[in-house]
């Protein structure tokens, strides 16, 4: 059984109990990973394509360590100008070992920012910013164009950021 997976922007082909060195990922050592980007399956000869990914599948894996990959050299030159440059690489990786690959039924992994906006601190950020505009003019013109803006914002008014001084005071006078 082997997959074809999707770790830290590159597809890698994996097995159980393969070494696959990918791009550092933010996981201490020791702890356990699961890829859910399987792009495509093979079991006992029966393949499975996702479009673009099968749902329920899942790849996990273990991070044995953090490391630095080998040099790279990386060297220019432009013939009978002089012009000669010596650049070297070094790219950082993490070494994981495929602990198993589930073809069915894996949890989808939440991103960390999805449960950050789960909290209940964001409803008072809306209250603030619903501002009413005031119908007269003259109060619209004494204000500068970002108080402007924010206003159009909170009116729902498209397009607000792209408008100059006379076309916010117009909008928010309708």
């Amino acid at each position: 059984m082997y997959a074809i997976v999707e770790m830290a922007g590159q597809q890698f082909k994996v097995a159980k109990d393969q070494k696959v060195y990918v791009h550092r990922l933010q996981e201490e050592e020791g702890n356990k990973v699961t890829f859910d980007k399987v792009l495509l399956l093979e079991d006992d000869g029966n393949v499975t394509i996702g479009a673009p990914v099968i749902e329920g599948a899942a790849v996990e894996a273990k991070v044995v360590k953090h490391l630095k990959g080998d040099k790279v050299i990386v060297f220019k030159k432009k013939r009978r100008k002089g012009f000669q440059k010596k650049n070297g690489h070094r790219q950082y990786l993490t070494e994981i070992v495929v602990e198993g690959i589930v073809a069915k039924g894996a949890k989808k992994a939440a991103p960390a920012k999805a449960k950050e906006e789960a909290k209940p601190a964001a409803e008072p950020k809306k209250a603030e910013a619903k501002v009413e505009a005031p119908k007269a003019t003259e109060d619209l013109s004494s204000k500068t164009v970002a108080e402007l803006r924010e206003l159009a914002k909170a009116q729902d008014i498209s397009g607000f950021s792209s408008m100059k001084k006379a076309e916010l005071i117009e909008a928010l006078s309708k």
